[in-house]
């Protein structure tokens, strides 16, 4: 539940009870709280038990699979949700029974409100607590004002000096606090939902990210012409932290199928018959039998080969491992196409508002998932220009022509606390799509 460093015992209050460290939260929920979240959790079963659900999942199958053009949308309006749902909404105290709760009130807006494509599952997913040991180095931010802004401040200052005290980071999981979480769950939603041990491990294997978090953003965009030999001995450190992290989760069964709901790349869902493996046994799955995930948003600034030469290779190494891959998230994608169709078993294609959605239909056609992603800045706006939206969900449609295209919705920092611009940005999807 936290990658947070932590005491591996479990905390307990003086009454005995067993504490969620991440949350400081006491282990026990008061009557009202579990009738709460009972309540929400039959409704959550009630839309995943209707016949809509089945026909999203197909359809999104079907899509993943590339037998379809008929377009699939998607919104997750990530900040914005704290206007859809504002605090005072919820009527639970206790810290996680808040956030359950939460995860819940998103699944019933999802459906009731804002209506796009996303599939409501009759599953509650509960992850094992852990924590890792971090690179070896200690990382150092410097933070300035408004929305959280930081600048990196390097923790390698000289290759030589630095890359021998970096190691790869190791999962420490609380086995004792894992349990419990698990045990509550199934107390709470039983006869209700479907609890599942499932837990997300990472987001991206990117490493440019992890790259500027040792080295700092600067630094890592000059290295590349002052100091290559470096740029590839930290990115060799990099990507073997990570393959041995696969490793470690292949090996003790921690890794779960991603080829359902479940949320993968940029944007998008898992859905398909391609995965898992048909000789994958529960409690034995492999990369190979799940969705990865590379980008590179933080090389935007740098020349196509420049991509090629220092990050692609690692990139091939991580995806190499997954039995299907999706790259990108905000970088354009056509200019550094030529290497990026090189990771194998490509599927999904982020299609940021950088790229040129004029080579879309080009490049990618019916071969790769065009998963296209509107501007998110007129809906930031407490009267979202509607023209502006429509004008540009045209253009979507109209460049995705004949492809394999979802329209994703995301980066939302606010919905200029107007929460009625997310569900309305659906319709007009919806509406460009119709008139193609």
């Amino acid at each position: 539940m936290s990658d947070s460093k932590r005491d591996p015992a479990t905390l307990q209050t003086a009454s005995g009870m067993p504490v969620i460290k991440v949350m400081n939260d006491i282990m026990t929920f008061s009557a009202p709280e579990v009738a709460r979240l009972r309540e929400l959790g039959r409704r959550v079963a009630e839309i995943a038990a209707l016949p809509e659900q089945a026909r999203k999942a197909g359809l999104w199958r079907r899509h993943n699979d590339l037998e379809t053009d008929e377009p699939v949308v998607f919104i997750d309006p990530e900040n914005g949700w704290n206007e859809c749902i504002p605090a005072s909404r919820l009527r639970c105290a206790a810290p996680m029974a808040r956030v359950w709760e939460m995860f819940l009130l998103k699944q019933i807006y999802w459906f009731e409100v804002m209506k796009d494509d996303k599939v409501i599952e009759p599953y509650f997913d509960v992850p094992y607590s852990y924590s890792d040991t971090g690179w070896g180095l200690d990382l150092k931010r410097e933070h300035g004002g408004g929305q959280g802004s930081f600048i990196t401040v390097a923790a390698v200052e000289d290759y030589d000096a630095d890359l021998p005290k970096i190691h790869f980071p190791e999962i420490l999981i609380d086995r004792a606090e894992s349990d419990t979480v698990l045990a509550l769950a199934r107390e709470i939603f039983d006869g209700i939902l479907t609890v599942r041990r499932k837990t997300a491990w990472w987001w991206s294997m990117g490493m440019t990210r992890n790259f500027i978090d040792l080295r700092g953003l600067e630094n890592f965009l000059c290295d590349m012409i002052t100091e290559p030999d470096n740029v590839h001995r930290l990115m060799g450190l990099l990507c073997g932290g990570w393959l041995r992290r696969l490793d470690f989760l292949e090996e003790n069964g921690y890794l779960s199928p991603n080829s359902d709901g479940t949320y993968v790349g940029s944007g998008g869902f898992g859905y398909t018959n391609g995965l898992p493996r048909p000789d994958c046994l529960p409690g034995h799955v492999t990369a190979k039998d799940m969705w990865g995930f590379v980008e590179s948003q933080e090389t935007s600034a740098v020349g196509a080969a420049m991509y090629g030469e220092f990050i692609l290779p690692y990139h091939i190494q991580i995806a190499e491992r997954f039995g299907l891959n999706c790259y990108g998230c905000c970088e354009a994608f056509d200019s550094r196409w030529e290497y990026v169709k090189t990771i194998p078993r490509l599927r999904r294609v982020s299609v940021s508002p950088w790229a040129d959605w004029d080579t879309v239909s080009g490049l990618l056609g019916k071969n790769y998932i065009a998963s296209v992603k509107p501007n998110p800045t007129p809906l930031a706006q407490g009267v979202m220009d509607e023209d502006a939206v429509r004008a540009e969900l045209d253009k979507a449609v109209r460049a995705a022509a004949g492809c394999v295209v979802e329209i994703i919705m995301k980066d939302n920092h606010t919905l200029g606390n107007n929460p009625r611009n997310a569900a309305r940005w659906v319709e007009l999807a919806r509406e460009a799509i119709a008139k193609g």
